[in-house]
């Protein structure tokens, strides 16, 4: 089945829709046919995609904090989604330093009050439900880990989204673990991403892209750091392969997927830079690794996507350059045409993506 078939008409929840992947998601399944409802607690930044590329005119905007377990209930039961895709988060590592308690109960107990808003829900329902790749004990080996290694985290972040994978885990095996279970759950885990639109604090490209387009130098604190690039849309339509699968049958009901690039599309801050520099004039950076006070923050993570390829026909569409061009062209366009609709643009974006999929032969792109 193709999967714009899937989706079309149908009643999806996502929360985070404001966010970075968020807003993609929301523009993708919208442009698909399906029926959007997005639940956040508001913008993490201004400007963002969502109010760049102006998805407020277009899908069914509700602001609650994923903390309310009373009001995320009512609103299910309001919705009854087809779907459910769960991305709201706290989701940066170097803020969680700082608020580490709100990193946590937005993590681990935003995600237990979905699923127990689910538990109660009368009819079938897939949910997505989306961590992190810092949700593995990172050791910084060079192998890429597998959905069975060991989860854990440093810091508060990474912490939290190993609670929230045991809360999932907890909520599948004592309320949706029978073959006739009304709730499919499926876990992903994806990395690094990067895209148009990304403007959180303490973010290599949007950090980049707003110093560059004011013609002001970028502090760089880990340009040696080694990150598997991708681009947004990359996990994401990993997400919807996830979700396609258990809207199909149970047999990946309770699995945890990773999605991220090949092994071969790893390489250190300083090479995205360099990349950058070939769309963008006269970049300036400082290399400020050696300067104190700086917090852990992983210098090597790797993800083995093997399961997702097995399972799902599911693997990465893009090669680095054409990740890093495309990121790049979408700020230029905000940033030197403030005439352009960026919704048109992002859209743009998803179409090329969906055919560069079909090209290399990703089954959920197939026109058969």
């Amino acid at each position: 089945m193709k999967i714009k078939e899937i989706f079309k008409n149908k009643k999806i929840l996502i929360t985070g829709h404001t966010g970075f992947k968020g807003s993609w998601l929301s523009m993708w399944l919208l442009h698909l046919g399906a029926k959007v409802v997005g639940v956040s607690n508001g913008e993490i930044s201004d400007p963002s995609n969502f109010s760049a590329s102006k998805i407020s005119n277009v899908i069914d905007d509700r602001r609650i904090d994923i903390r309310d377990a009373d009001a995320i209930k009512a609103l299910v039961e309001e919705v009854r989604p087809d779907f459910v895709f769960h991305l709201a988060a706290q989701a940066l590592v170097r803020p969680s330093y700082n608020n580490p308690l709100e990193t946590m109960t937005t993590n681990a107990i935003g995600t237990a009050n979905v699923l127990d808003a689910l538990r109660v829900l009368d009819k079938k329902v897939v949910a997505v439900m989306i961590t992190s790749d810092k949700a593995y004990d990172n050791v910084e080996w060079v192998w890429g880990y597998r959905e069975t290694d060991r989860l854990g985290g440093k810091d508060p972040y990474s912490a939290s989204k190993g609670m929230a994978e045991l809360v999932i885990r907890s909520y599948v095996d004592s309320f949706f673990n029978t073959p006739d279970s009304n709730i499919r759950v499926g876990i992903a885990r994806a990395g690094n991403v990067i895209g148009g639109g990304d403007w959180a604090v303490d973010r290599i490209v949007p950090d980049c892209m707003e110093a560059w387009a004011g013609s002001e130098t970028v502090d760089i604190r880990s340009p040696y750091a080694t990150r598997p690039w991708q681009h947004v849309l990359e996990p994401l339509s990993g997400y919807l392969c996830l979700a396609e699968s258990l809207y199909l049958d149970n047999q990946n009901h309770g699995e945890a997927y990773n999605f991220g690039p090949s092994a071969d599309q790893n390489y250190p801050v300083s090479k995205l830079i360099d990349e950058m520099s070939k769309y963008w004039d006269q970049i300036k950076w400082n290399d400020v690794s050696t300067d104190a006070g700086h917090v852990h923050e992983a210098g090597l993570l790797k993800l083995n996507c093997d399961k997702a390829l097995v399972d799902l026909k599911w693997h990465s569409a893009l090669q680095f350059e054409e990740t890093v061009k495309m990121t790049v062209e979408w700020y230029k366009v905000y940033y030197q045409s403030p005439n352009q609709s960026m919704h048109d643009f992002t859209i743009s974006q998803i179409e090329a993506y969906t055919e560069a999929a079909r090209l290399c032969g990703v089954t959920w792109a197939s026109n058969d």
